[in-house]
């Protein structure tokens, strides 16, 4: 693909060379025993302290022992101590785990233990046996043994098996407490399911410094006044979640006038962040340092961008940021050429963090592209992702390659839609998809949600994309709704559920 290029490094955060620091369950094991009182969870109003939760983790390593075998186990992510406990366990005595959705279907499951070898599916009550899955007799396996095998949200097909190694999960638990002052009595509010990839912040890195979990109950993540109730009690310094967890805060704040004050660090990542709602946030955190975090679950977080005026810079997308240390980027063009300078192309990284390549019948797509001649022996991951390289060389997100169609031929992407919409001070979630059509090739279908009491019409809509975007990208199909849109497992909009519901052509 020729020479990279903007391998910029940022000074201010710095990562361990792999295997230079314990892992989580090594440092969690470390506070254990040094701090046995200390509060190590929170979870549905009751605390568990370290000393306790090592006591299950040793019941579940017990457990582990009795498990025949080496080949991987699966623990469904149930949020839940038992289940913290059951992986640190597997972390300890070094058996991969493979974590799959809670709310996974039994085919999918199915499928996803044979293509990781699973050997036994493990309930985390302790007093629950084992359920023995035959691992297949060449179930495909990366060289070396996997820590995790995550898996992505399978918003854009079925979910793919990520394994990460015990070398980079360990890099990044040093990278994050570092970044964001997590230390022992260091409180962390963990949003996001547990299976999913920012619980390598929110969990693992939190645990193996010494820090305090408060676990968001699945049943109350979409509760905003419970959500808000959770966090002033117990007053998190760090807040980490998918823009769908500030909009649920922020809304319930309005009616109570509530503030978190106690919030240092309040993350970012996974979605767009709407700029009504970055505009919002001084008012909610008025302590807080606001980071917009760029990753995907094969290369972790890989850009770090800190906001310096909500306000001011809710006008605009935010910018990527800066490469954390030991990444390494560069765009390409349609032709997989080296984008040099102002320009827009797809996103390649590499980070100290990624996996190897995905197991299974996913292990043969081509998302890896070889380094570029001069730049290390490590394989760049193909994001996906749209970036634009401004003049003065700040990234900003564009879109999705795969988000890219004609309408009327022209090439317009459906994610640029969306973030337009999301710029209207009276629109709070937004949807949009291209749908295919004979005559025009494709068709963009919109849903926006307006804010409460707003009066937001089809007409005033229409006008505000018309004087930012050609013609070809204003939606045809435009709907509006007062009621939330459906979300994923992972907390992002569902685009296809949300415009299923029958739209009104408009002209």
């Amino acid at each position: 693909m020729g020479s990279s290029v903007n391998t910029a490094r940022t000074a201010h955060t710095r990562v361990a060379p792999a295997g230079h620091e314990s892992g989580p369950a090594e440092g969690f094991l470390a506070h254990a025993r040094r701090t046995p009182h200390a509060t190590a969870l929170v979870w549905r109003g009751e605390e568990t302290d370290y000393g306790t939760l090592l006591h299950r983790v040793r019941e579940q390593r017990a457990r582990l022992r009795a498990t025949p075998g080496d080949a991987p186990v699966a623990v469904l992510a149930v949020k839940s101590p038992d289940t913290v406990a059951l992986v640190l366990a597997c972390l300890l005595e070094h058996r991969t785990v493979l974590l799959p959705s809670a709310t996974l279907g039994a085919d999918a499951l199915e499928r996803l233990c044979a293509e990781a070898g699973v050997g036994a599916v493990l309930d985390a009550a302790p007093d629950v046996p084992p359920s023995e899955h035959p691992a297949p007799a060449r179930a495909p396996q990366p060289d070396g043994r996997p820590a995790l095998l995550l898996t992505t949200s399978g918003s854009t097909g079925a979910p793919k098996i990520v394994p990460l190694r015990a070398e980079g999960i360990a890099a990044f638990v040093h990278w994050a407490a570092d970044a964001f002052g997590i230390g022992p009595g260091t409180t962390v509010l963990n949003y996001a399911p547990l299976n999913f990839d920012l619980c390598l912040l929110d969990v693992w890195t939190t645990l193996a410094h010494g820090g305090r979990v408060v676990l968001v109950d699945a049943e109350q993540a979409l509760n905003g006044p419970r959500l808000l109730e959770l966090l002033a009690t117990h007053r998190p310094q760090v807040v980490q979640g998918v823009p769908l967890l500030y909009r649920l805060l922020t809304e319930a704040a309005q009616d109570t006038g509530r503030t978190l004050a106690g919030v240092r660090h309040a993350i970012f990542t996974g979605d767009t962040m709407p700029g009504p709602l970055l505009a919002a946030l001084p008012d909610l955190m008025p302590g807080a340092r606001l980071h917009n975090i760029y990753g995907c679950t094969e290369t972790n977080d890989s850009f770090w961008y800190e906001v310096r005026d909500a306000r001011a810079e809710s006008r605009a997308p935010l910018p990527l940021g800066r490469p954390l240390t030991g990444v390494e980027h560069f765009l390409a063009d349609e032709r997989g050429s080296v984008v040099e300078g102002a320009g827009t192309g797809e996103l390649l990284v590499s980070t100290p963090f990624q996996t190897d390549g995905y197991l299974g019948a996913a292990a043969a797509a081509p998302v890896f592209a070889p380094p570029p001649p001069g730049r290390g022996a490590h394989p760049y991951f193909r994001t996906g992702d749209l970036v634009r390289r401004h003049p003065d060389g700040t990234l900003t997100l564009e879109g999705r390659t795969d988000h890219q169609v004609k309408v009327r031929g022209v090439r317009v992407n459906a994610q640029e839609v969306e973030s337009v919409l999301l710029a209207h001070p009276h629109v709070t979630e937004a949807a949009v998809l291209a749908v295919p059509d004979a005559g025009a090739g494709h068709l963009l279908h919109a849903v926006v949600r307006r804010a409460a009491g707003s009066g937001l019409h089809s007409l005033t809509l229409r006008g505000h994309l018309a004087r930012r975007l050609p013609r070809a990208a204003v939606p045809t199909a435009l709907r509006i709704t007062d009621d939330p849109l459906p979300r994923t497992s992972t907390g992002k909009v569902d685009r296809a559920l949300a415009v299923r519901a029958p739209l009104t052509k408009e002209n």
